[in-house]
């Protein structure tokens, strides 16, 4: 009696790498085509995609903080303040997964930080080839921010653009409110106390970024891989002073700016004696009194 070779054991298949693109559809300059197209690339290299675009504000934030979040990449297709959801729905979490961005909004400074593409193909071949950045944020009242929190004037104008005219004009749409609350709005003394140091001023950021409004460098010490914050406070905002900081700006030389103060900082507070509109990644955030500090962990990137 002949007796056959025994079965061999199948091994059990790992299921395929799972990669969840969250798109905010109302971002500017949000592309369906293009986030299609990195899906298909993404699964002809073999993963499993699930594409959902996002009905509701705070929706991301959700989504991130679940703990049953199983996931190998997170992809966020939005702007700044659909990054800065993420982050925030992150600190629910141990163990937040790896987060790709696929540019989109109106200023991307992050996006400037890190050099990210644009291109899908590309954006596509970098989560491909995964290759990480720790990037370490701040914490404003205990809410996390990746690239700034700020108060007074630039606060102000991102509190009050109208939202169609941002999804109007972009940019632009920044720099129309500027003018018109230049002209009209009284502004409030700040007091931004750090390290024994005591700072009398009109604007206050408090940055982890280099750049500020897409291009534009801020502060060229500052970098949101490492850790650490840099102040960068405008002691006069009359329209001279705001015109001599914002040519310094378009030059990124704000470091030479006569009323311009910057230092590194660890931890600071910022109070005022009214309240003034204060501003996290690009996003309203109430106002004064701030409490800012670094924050006690970072967060994993794939970047190019």
């Amino acid at each position: 009696m002949k007796h056959g070779r025994p079965p061999e054991k199948q091994q059990p298949q790992k299921p395929a790498p799972r990669a969840l693109i969250l798109a905010n559809p109302t971002s500017g300059g949000f592309d369906a085509k293009a986030l299609q197209r990195i899906a298909t690339r993404l699964r002809d290299a073999g993963r499993a995609v699930e594409l959902r675009l996002t009905t509701r504000a705070g929706e991301i934030g959700e989504i991130c903080s679940d703990p049953q979040l199983a996931v190998d990449v997170l992809v966020i297709a939005g702007g700044d303040g659909s990054i800065n959801e993420a982050l925030t729905g992150f600190q629910a979490i141990l163990a937040p997964p790896p987060l790709a961005v696929v540019p989109c909004g109106t200023a991307n400074v992050l996006a400037q930080e890190l050099g990210l593409p644009s291109k899908p193909d590309r954006i596509a071949d970098m989560i491909l080839r995964r290759r990480t950045k720790n990037l370490h944020y701040g914490l404003a009242d205990g809410r996390p921010f990746l690239l700034m929190a700020s108060a007074g004037f630039d606060a102000l104008v991102v509190h009050t653009v109208p939202p169609a005219l941002k999804r109007r004009l972009g940019k632009l749409s920044y720099v129309i409110t500027a003018l018109r609350q230049a002209m009209r709005h009284r502004h409030e003394d700040l007091v931004v106390e750090i390290g024994g140091e005591r700072i009398v001023c009109r604007l206050v950021v408090i940055t982890k970024a280099a750049h500020y409004g897409g291009p534009f460098v801020l502060c060229r010490a500052a970098d949101v891989s490492t850790p650490g914050l840099f102040l960068v406070a405008l002691k006069n905002d009359r329209i001279p002073a705001l015109m001599r900081a914002g040519i310094a700006l378009l030059r990124g030389r704000m470091e030479t700016c006569r009323d311009v103060v910057i230092r590194p900082l660890a931890q600071a507070t910022v109070t005022s004696g009214r309240p003034v509109a204060a501003q996290i990644d690009g996003d309203p955030f109430g106002t004064t009194p701030l409490t800012v500090e670094q924050g006690p962990r970072s967060l994993t990137m794939i970047v190019p």
